[in-house]
């Protein structure tokens, strides 16, 4: 069985306890407008590319058969100048203009092998369970060391169900601690089916207003909190994970919210607090999408503590920065 890999990231202190190696997976059923992670939104490979670094040497071109990238090079006259002999002396500037044709990109790895400057990414891999596993494996004295082990991330890892349930079982034959980062958003028998292989949940909280949840993720939040609370029940252990984006969803009702549904939850053992950062509009525009119009900025300090504080008024649970 293989799955969409995004990427694998070794020595993780943030993906739950311990070190831990997190795997995230490709595709999401959901479309957050201030997704941080972009590139993880589709479940097809996508080409991505650092313009920044790129040199505009054209080797790219060289190698696609597909005609994939185009430069074109412009002169342009910047200044003439009188000497002693009959002809004017005309300087000329060479400019360059690199373009990408992304829909018929077939992905064949040629352009990232060749670029000098790494600035071209393949993102999305097929992967076996086992290849996965092997890599994890690798760290396994640290998971001992420090209570840490495999975390699923995504995108959305319910949606590639049963390539995550084969890793998730796979991961505990081999006497690893899991943790699943999830929206929740999956068929509730999906999500149950996973729980046995489950160690920790770290569960999204993004919106409490429904329609609102629908305006700026895409769909309703019914099931994703029916799901919370079916995981409850059943005796999972959870950690609430809220991401807070200024000037969308920083406001006492949800902050409120956030509190009670936590007071509801016997097994919610800590809320996190994910502060907003702007950094998907530049993978946005590395994938050739349209970057997100809006201005947000990362939030202050002040503005952190603040939120915290409003939780903590409603709460005795652990309330931190995530």
């Amino acid at each position: 069985m293989t799955g969409v890999v995004l990427s694998i990231d070794r020595c993780s202190l943030h993906d739950g306890p311990g070190l831990r190696t997190t795997v995230f997976l490709k595709g999401c059923p959901l479309s957050c407008v201030w997704c941080h992670n972009p590139e993880s939104q589709s479940f097809k490979k996508e080409l991505y590319t650092l313009d920044e670094r790129c040199v505009n040497c054209g080797l790219c071109a060289t190698v696609c058969k597909n005609h994939v990238f185009s430069n074109t090079y412009n002169n342009n006259e910047i200044s003439t100048s009188s000497s002693d002999s009959a002809q004017p002396s005309v300087t000329f500037a060479t400019s360059t203009m690199h373009t990408i044709n992304r829909k018929d990109c077939v992905f064949c790895g040629k352009c990232v092998e060749i670029c000098p400057q790494s600035a071209l990414e393949i993102k999305g891999m097929e992967m076996s369970v086992q290849e996965i596993i092997t890599i994890v494996m690798k760290d396994i004295r640290y998971y001992e060391q420090s209570g840490g082990g495999m975390t699923i991330s995504g995108g959305e890892p319910l949606a590639q169900y049963d390539f995550t349930l084969e890793l998730l079982k796979t991961a505990k034959e081999n006497g690893l601690h899991t943790c699943i980062e999830t929206s929740g958003f999956s068929p509730k028998e999906k999500i149950l089916n996973c729980l046995p292989y489950i160690d920790l949940f770290l569960f999204d909280y993004k919106e409490t207003d429904e329609n609102k949840h629908k305006e700026v993720i895409g769909a309703s939040n019914k099931s994703i909190l029916e799901n919370l609370t079916a995981i409850d029940k059943a005796g999972a252990k959870i950690l609430l994970r809220c991401p807070i984006i200024p000037g969308q969803n920083d406001r006492d009702d949800h902050f409120r919210a956030i509190a009670e549904t936590a007071n509801k939850m016997t097994n919610i053992t800590e809320i996190n607090i994910m502060p907003y950062h702007p950094m998907g509009a530049s993978k946005a525009k590395r994938i050739g999408r349209t970057v997100p119009d809006h201005d947000r900025k990362f939030p202050t300090d002040d503005q952190i503590t603040g939120w915290l504080e409003k939780i903590k008024e409603n709460t005795n649970k652990p309330v931190i920065k995530g």
